[in-house]
């Protein structure tokens, strides 16, 4: 009998435990206007950066901005950010996000980890746990857009975040040549499966400019990611070119836009921020 108590004194607790994070999570995201995850079909297209420079650009606009870094196994978005330190908690015992400039601010895994080469070993219940926590427990304020981004594919964190955020929009990043192409329908035909509204396509390395003679070379094509988005009724938010600086200010945590004013990397992303804020 006394064991019967306790076993339904546990379940209560953890029902009460989860009704009370429910409500902190929509407390939350009613604070948050517009949701939008940041996926790739596969890794090595360029995901987290598009996911950075587009939080940065939207943050140059005005927009306050918080970038929520949910690839719990490879969480880069602190590196590329230059932002160094463990995440801290204010009076209310919530995690306060680092913070980039007034108006962006991010949260990783990686601000929660002593040592950051550490192998993060989770299964799934655990990283829709974590993700979960990520908006109930942090202290993100009044947002105009948070940018989510996912680890490639489509496994257990875009999921939870279909599942906890049922208003987020997916953007889908991919390179022009067929391989990622084929992975990308993927994307596409995922998020069809759980319901989650497609906001557009965006086409990373898109082109490459030699910087010694100028000449234009199509590394890996182009135009594939614009017609793809048109065979599966996906809006096209734009290509990004490829530029060696982006790959060297993402390793040391310099932000590319801030260094390389007018190239033609800044202005695609400062044209796609235009575009995403005329859209949501």
């Amino acid at each position: 009998m006394i064991a019967h108590d306790k076993a339904n004194c546990s379940v209560a607790k953890k029902e009460k435990e989860k009704s009370d994070q429910d409500a902190h999570v929509t407390k939350s995201l009613q604070k948050i206007k517009n949701k939008l995850i940041v996926m790739s079909g596969k890794g090595g297209v360029g995901k987290t950066s598009v996911s950075v420079n587009l939080s940065i650009a939207l943050a140059a606009k005005g927009y306050k901005v918080g970038i929520m870094d949910v690839d719990l196994h490879g969480p880069d978005v602190p590196r590329m950010l230059g932002l160094e330190g463990m995440l801290t908690l204010n009076q209310d015992q919530k995690l306060t996000p680092m913070s980039f400039s007034e108006n962006l601010q991010a949260v990783s895994v990686e601000s929660l980890t002593q040592n950051k080469d550490d192998a993060i070993i989770w299964r799934g219940p655990i990283k829709h746990s974590a993700i979960r926590q990520f908006i109930a427990d942090v202290e993100w304020g009044e947002l105009d857009f948070l940018i989510i981004d996912s680890p490639p594919g489509t496994g257990d964190e875009p999921l939870s975040v279909a599942q906890t955020i049922p208003d987020s929009k997916a953007i889908i990043v991919t390179t022009p040549q067929e391989v990622a192409l084929a992975d990308i329908r993927k994307s596409i035909n995922f998020c069809k499966t759980v319901k989650m509204e497609i906001f557009g396509l965006i086409e990373n390395m898109s082109g490459f400019t030699c910087p010694n003679c100028g000449e234009k070379i199509d590394l890996f094509g182009i135009g594939g990611g614009e017609r793809t988005a048109d065979a599966m009724g996906v809006t096209f938010l734009g290509r990004i070119p490829f530029d060696l600086n982006v790959v060297s200010c993402g390793d040391t945590g310099v932000s590319f836009q801030e260094k390389h004013k007018d190239s033609s990397v800044t202005k695609a992303f400062a044209d796609i921020a235009e575009k995403t804020s005329k859209l949501v």
